[in-house]
């Protein structure tokens, strides 16, 4: 993640914000069609594509906005800080998934050693972004 986060926001500051987030969406579009290609994989799945839930195709809205946040923020806090910042968010964002089962994953007991893991990661983030 480090890494490329770092080479989107080389990227961004070169072409502009939103222009390296299209062209990052574009390089993966183009190689994404290429495994399925040359794996022999196919396009058979796409015709399913109706019978998701709605809300899972806003994973394409967040992954744009993680791509720009990260473009924008790792020239002004580096990129240790923004890695570590997103991490925490990540995990604490996963607890909760587990948790209450979010999106139909299967529920997660919740374990008091998991808010410890959560609040030694916030404390070592806040550190971090010191």
């Amino acid at each position: 993640m480090a890494i490329q986060g770092t080479m989107n926001s080389v990227l961004g500051k070169v072409i502009g914000l939103w222009e390296s987030t299209l062209v990052v969406h574009v390089v993966g579009l183009i190689t994404v069609a290429a495994v399925i290609i040359c794996a022999g994989v196919g396009f058979q799945g796409l015709a399913k594509v109706n019978q998701a839930p709605w809300y899972v195709y806003a994973g394409g809205i967040l992954n744009v906005l993680i791509i720009f946040g990260v473009v924008k923020s790792m020239p002004k806090i580096g990129v240790g800080n923004a890695t570590t910042g997103i991490i925490f968010a990540q995990i604490l964002t996963a607890v909760l998934i587990d948790r209450f089962g979010l999106m139909g994953v299967e529920k997660v007991p919740f374990r008091w050693v998991d808010l410890l893991g959560v609040v030694l990661l916030a404390v070592g983030t806040r550190v971090l972004l010191k």
